[in-house]
């Protein structure tokens, strides 16, 4: 008796193991890793003791070149260099318009001060966004008065790159914000289909995924979610609800939890509508977003991954991705 229970178990398990196998769901011809470039190329920082109130600009590597975060150059570079899709971040300003910017407030990267949303799209013109770079505590700003000017709106990217696509970060938690970006997209049909999706608080995003604009999109709520159903349903071969028509992130270090991964995975996902990124490692405690960031971490993505890759230095990674696919 123990003999054939343990012969089913056996059976059980190989074909749960057969079901889940990946060798078994190989992609396409010609499927490859696509790049998404968080932030255009920028100033990399060092992570040490990171919280979400850390200004980041005053703790910047040594800098390899002049390129600062969400301006219309960053994002150029980014797309030369081989960037699929840019992450870009955007605040209602007081007056309406969407600045491209990632700091809630400007204190940190700027020559001025209060929340980035308080000012109307002409004050931050007016702005240095170079200012408060610093590589060394302090002692020297490499990029001051460089940056006055430099923030864009949503407009100015859209009307710079005819052909670019964007992951638009929603920086607030205020659902009216997501309101106004629907209204935007709506009010410009070419703006559409370079809307790749969007992702930050859960209101606002939740307010322009469910616009009827076919655009995905995530949150915190909704990558929790999913990833958990997933975990608990994937062997199945189901994809959960919470998994359907969204945008999936997948830490590059939790990878081998994911059933599937990564083709199997990766064409259930797309049957059901959802896009996979591979992010860099989940470290507990860490606010920040790692990416795919150095050439160690690229031998982790695999030559026909059929999703995208986020980095934070498309520069890097870029030309490596030519060699690995």
């Amino acid at each position: 008796m123990v003999k054939k229970l343990l012969g089913g178990l056996a059976l059980v398990i190989a074909g749960l193991w057969l079901w889940n196998a990946s060798f078994l769901a190989r992609p396409a011809a010609g499927t490859a890793p696509k790049l998404l470039s968080h932030r255009g190329v920028h100033q990399t920082y060092h992570r040490d003791d990171l919280d979400r109130d850390t200004c980041t600009a005053s703790r910047i590597d040594t800098p390899q070149h002049d390129y600062l975060e969400n301006t219309l150059p960053s994002m150029a570079a980014a797309f030369a260099a081989g960037a699929d899709v840019v992450e870009l971040d955007i605040h209602l300003t007081a007056d309406g318009r969407f600045a491209v910017f990632h700091d809630w407030t400007v204190d940190c990267r700027t020559d001025g001060s209060g929340e980035t949303r308080a000012h109307s799209m002409d004050e931050l013109k007016r702005l240095d966004i170079g200012h408060g770079y610093s590589a060394d505590g302090g002692r020297t700003h490499p990029f001051r008065g460089t940056g006055t000017g430099l923030m864009p709106t949503l407009a100015e990217v859209m009307e710079a790159f005819p052909d670019g696509r964007f992951l638009i970060n929603l920086k607030s938690s205020y659902g009216p914000d997501g309101e106004a970006l629907a209204q935007a997209l709506r009010d410009n049909p070419d703006w559409q289909t370079r809307a790749w999706g969007v992702y930050g608080g859960h209101a606002p995003t939740m307010a322009v995924t469910g616009a009827q604009l076919d655009i995905r999109g995530y949150s915190r709520e909704t990558v929790k979610a999913c990833f958990t159903a997933y975990l608990a349903m994937g062997w199945t071969g189901a994809v959960p609800e919470p998994c359907r028509e969204t945008i999936m992130i997948v830490p590059v270090n939790a990878r081998h939890f994911v059933w599937g991964w990564p083709h199997r995975f990766t064409r259930r996902m797309e049957a059901a509508g959802t896009t996979v990124i591979l992010l860099g490692p989940y470290e507990k405690g860490d606010p920040g977003t790692t990416g795919i960031d150095t050439p160690d971490l690229l031998d982790a993505v695999p030559a026909r991954f059929n999703g995208y890759v986020w980095t934070n230095r498309i520069e890097v990674i870029g030309p490596l991705m030519d060699e690995h696919r």
